[in-house]
């Protein structure tokens, strides 16, 4: 007995000493560019920048902070990725728990009617005399135990491969969020530009209609005729259309942002667009790293890390696992003897299997790993670029609006003036009606159009503190 169990011992020590050979790489990350990657004038820092700056800094609007954390706690996206959290820990305990032994237990009944013409049977007749057909009860209690040692890394790598998709869903819950602050605010403020167009539109109206009154005089008067005082409702019923556009883009907008925050469309409790104070320090600067302040960035690469894993646990399967199994329990034919020492049976098995031929199971496997593994590198890649890109072209149009609402403001000033100058000319006959339409109605355009810059330039600053990486911090 003794001899056994030295040679269980021994073979026991010989696989944990062939632990120290993993065949499992470390990873490292690649040689990617990820410094500097966009164009813009303000030099990068790795000090404070806008990604820096908490949401709650950036929208000082109360309402909207509202419904900002109405949004992180009820969004259906952010929900969605938190329970992706909660599935990525389990399969993490999981991977922690393959070091250890697996244990079964198990009770089996057997009844058996033997034929009195086989062996068995025949010899299961000879000892009762000879008579009738031979039945046979076994009752069976047993427990299994199987443990495999971790020799080549496959465990480890395995456990790894959990941890980085753990950690990835977490990346992908932070890119979520900075996603829906994006989309809550730009909503907000859209509804807030539509409020402001609205107003603008309504006061037109009011100018419109009195429009048509002075037109209708200088009709009686025989300034001008019947065209004139026609052209000049239309352009208000023109209004009247540009007021119910914008007022079915207001009940869009609200909509829209109701299912941002997770609940059914309903009316949006603002503040007016000349409230805000969306204009940050843009020049306090870029950092110069998109890989530590990118969370779908840091997914992507937590991405690659679970691919090349995987690699490890695939290549494992080329070399010979040890495994240790054992099985013990209460054997016995007689119900009355079933708890008896003499019912007690067990079983130790230990040793190497080494693959040699299975259909080239591993070498598919491996193959497709590797695939995977490239893939996975690509995707991150792609996810620096694609990170570069979004950054370039907010900081692009964020410069742009700015410059364009000085020269909007410019043309309303301009435009405006004519419009009041026409109406003047008009009453004395120095210009025709349809140059005053055409002066009121660019007038209008402008505004709107100011209002729409004013908008697109809220929205550019959104959009660079996102790409950024600001707000899931």
């Amino acid at each position: 007995m003794n001899i056994k169990i030295y040679r269980i011992l021994i073979v026991a020590a010989a696989g944990l000493v062939m632990q120290s050979c993993f065949v499992a790489k470390d990873y490292k990350r690649p040689e990617v560019k990820a410094e500097d990657l966009y164009r813009t004038q303000a030099a990068a820092q790795d000090s404070a920048s806008l990604a820096d700056i908490t949401w709650d800094k950036m929208f000082t609007d109360p309402l909207l902070q509202g419904y900002i954390k109405k949004g992180l706690q009820s969004n259906f996206d952010v929900r969605i990725a938190i329970q992706n959290i909660a599935s990525a820990d389990a399969y993490l305990k999981q991977g922690k728990a393959g070091y250890y032994p697996t244990l079964n237990l198990g009770a089996d009944w057997t009844h058996q009617l033997l034929s009195n013409n086989s062996q068995l049977g025949a010899l299961f007749s000879q000892q009762s005399g000879g008579g009738g057909r031979v039945n046979v009860d076994q009752y069976q209690l047993t427990g299994s135990l199987a443990w495999e040692a971790d020799i080549w890394g496959k465990l480890r790598s395995n456990k790894r491969a959990y941890g980085a998709t753990y950690l990835q869903s977490i990346a992908t819950n932070q890119a979520v969020k900075t996603q829906v602050i994006a989309n809550i605010a730009s909503q907000y403020y859209q509804l807030l530009s539509l409020d402001a167009q609205l107003k603008l539109a309504d006061s037109t109206l009011i100018n419109r209609n009195e429009s048509i009154e002075v037109i209708r005089a200088l009709k009686d008067a025989g300034s001008v005729n019947e065209v004139g005082v026609k052209q000049t409702e239309a352009q208000k019923y023109a209004t009247e259309l540009i007021i119910a556009d914008l007022k079915n883009n207001i009940i869009l907008a609200e909509n829209a942002l109701c299912i941002l925050l997770g609940e059914a469309p309903h009316p949006i409790e603002r503040s007016t667009l000349d409230e805000q104070e969306l204009n940050p320090d843009i020049k306090l600067g870029y950092s110069a790293s998109l890989l530590k302040n990118r969370p779908d960035v840091i997914a992507a690469e937590y991405s690659m890390v679970n691919a090349f894993e995987l690699t490890n646990v695939a290549r494992s399967y080329f070399y010979p696992a040890f495994r240790v199994t054992a099985t013990g329990g209460l054997q016995t034919i007689e119900l009355k003897d079933w708890f008896e020492a003499n019912s007690l049976f067990a079983n130790v098995v230990t040793g190497l299997t080494q693959p040699l031929f299975n259909g080239r199971i591993n070498k598919t496997r491996l193959e497709v790993a590797k695939a995977t593994q490239e893939q996975a590198l690509v995707r991150f890649e792609q996810s620096l670029v694609v990170a570069s890109r979004e950054v370039s072209d907010a900081i692009a149009n964020f410069d742009n609006e700015t410059n364009k609402i000085t020269i909007r403001e410019n043309q309303v000033d301009a435009l405006k003036k004519a419009a009041s100058y026409s109406d003047e000319l008009l009453e004395y006959g120095l210009v025709n009606y349809l140059e005053v339409l055409t002066a009121k109605d660019n007038a209008l355009n402008s505004e709107l159009s100011l209002i729409d810059n004013k908008y697109r330039r809220f929205t550019a600053i959104i959009t660079l503190y996102r790409a950024l990486g600001g707000g899931w911090r």
